[in-house]
C-alpha cells in the first residue's frame, strides 16, 4: 500500500508539473503574439490591442488571432494592403483614425467583413477607396469623417455599400467634386437632393470621346486631301512626260534622216 501511495504521489506531482508547464507555454505563446509596441489585455474571454500613438507606420502583422478590438488611432500608417487583417477571424472593432492613409486596397478587410461591427477611418488622407473595398461590410458602422473626399461616381457607389456611423455621417464632406459648387458640402447632403455623380462622369465621357472621334474624322480628311493632291500633281506631271514624248520621237526620227542623207 505504502508504495501504491508513493507512485500514485509521484504520479500526481508529475501531472501537476506538467499542467504547470503547459500552463507556462500557453502564456508564453501569449506573449509572444502581441506585437512589441502594443498593449494586449483580456477581458471575458475578448482580446484587446491597444497601438495607439506607437508611430507605427504599417499595421502590426503578429497580432494575436484572436483580437476582438484593435485600436491603431494616432499612428502613421500611409495605406491598407490587401488581407492585411485576413487572421483577425474573431475582429469586431477596428479603430484607424487620425492616421495618414490614403490608398485601401479591394481586400483590405477581407476576412473580418463578417465579423466587424464598428470602423473608425475618420480624420485620415483618403480623396476615395475602391468599391470592392467595403462590399461585404454590411454589418459594420463605418466613419469616413475628416477626409479630403474627392466626390465623383466611384465615391457614390461606395456609399451605397457601407452603412455610415449616424453620428458622423454630417461630418463626410466633399472636399473637391466634378462640380465646384459641391465642394464643401456634406455628400449625403448633396445625394439626398437628387444629384448624381455618375450621370456627369456619363457626361464628361461622352463628351471626351466626342471629341477623340472628331480628332480622328479630321486627321482622315486631311489625309484624304493630302492624298488627292498628291496624286493630282503626279497625275500632272505624269501628263506632262507623256506630252512630251511625241515631240521627243518626232525629232529623233528628223535626226536619223538627216544622218541618212549624208551618207
Amino acid at each position: 500500500m505504502l508504495l501504491v501511495g508513493v507512485v500514485l504521489s509521484e504520479l500526481g506531482v508529475a501531472m501537476l508539473l506538467r499542467a504547470a508547464a503547459m500552463l507556462l507555454l500557453l502564456l508564453t505563446a501569449t506573449v509572444r503574439t502581441c506585437p512589441k509596441p502594443c498593449h494586449c489585455s483580456e477581458r471575458g474571454g475578448q482580446t484587446s490591442v491597444q497601438c495607439s500613438s506607437r508611430d507605427l507606420r504599417s499595421v502590426p502583422s503578429d497580432l494575436p488571432e484572436d483580437t476582438v478590438t484593435l485600436t491603431l488611432s494616432a499612428n502613421r500608417i500611409t495605406r491598407l494592403p490587401a488581407h492585411v487583417f485576413a487572421r483577425l477571424w474573431r475582429l469586431q472593432e477596428l479603430d484607424l483614425s487620425g492616421n495618414a492613409i490614403e490608398a485601401v486596397e479591394a481586400g483590405a478587410f477581407q476576412g473580418v467583413a463578417e465579423s466587424l461591427r464598428q470602423l473608425d477611418l475618420s480624420d485620415n488622407r483618403l480623396t476615395g477607396v475602391p468599391k470592392e473595398a467595403f462590399g461585404r461590410l454590411h454589418k459594420a458602422k463605418v466613419s469616413l469623417s475628416g477626409n479630403p473626399w474627392h466626390c465623383e461616381c466611384s465615391l457614390q457607389e461606395v456609399l451605397r455599400e457601407v452603412r455610415l456611423d449616424e453620428h458622423t455621417v454630417n461630418e463626410v464632406r466633399c472636399h473637391t467634386a466634378v462640380r465646384d459648387e459641391y465642394a464643401g458640402r456634406p455628400i449625403t447632403q448633396v445625394l439626398d437632393s437628387g444629384v448624381n455623380f455618375c450621370s456627369f462622369q456619363r457626361k464628361t465621357t461622352d463628351v471626351a470621346m466626342f471629341v477623340t472621334m472628331f480628332g480622328w474624322f479630321a486627321m482622315v480628311i486631311a489625309y484624304v486631301v493630302y492624298y488627292v493632291r498628291q496624286n493630282r500633281e503626279d497625275a500632272r506631271r505624269h501628263l506632262e512626260y507623256l506630252k512630251a514624248l511625241p515631240n521627243s520621237s518626232h525629232s529623233s526620227s528628223k535626226d536619223s534622216d538627216t544622218a541618212s542623207t549624208m551618207l
